[in-house]
């Protein structure tokens, strides 16, 4: 989903833990289900960060990424249903 603010609408901190921000900032909010490493989280903010700034022209000191972890009983992919709860793995796909 992607939104876009017109300048000055989207509040947010433009110098948050030591990093300058400008109004270019791209906030990047990620559901997905529990199991990744620190490791493999922190590989995956600095590609994300570096693929953003060089394909939209974007500093990555304006790429704030946001990893929202929930388990597999947490979705439902239509029809009101738990899929990952009723369906059989193999189904899964």
């Amino acid at each position: 989903m992607i939104t876009q603010h017109r300048r000055g609408a989207l509040i947010y901190n433009r110098d948050y833990l030591g990093i300058e921000r400008t109004d270019g900032i791209v906030l990047v909010q990620i559901f997905l289900s529990t199991g990744r490493s620190e490791e493999q989280k922190k590989a995956f903010y600095a590609r994300t960060a570096h693929l953003i700034s060089e394909q939209a022209h974007t500093r990555p000191e304006d790429v704030v990424i946001s990893l929202v972890e929930n388990t597999r009983g947490d979705w439902s992919f239509g029809n009101g249903v738990a899929q990952y709860l009723t369906l059989p793995k193999e189904e899964w796909r």
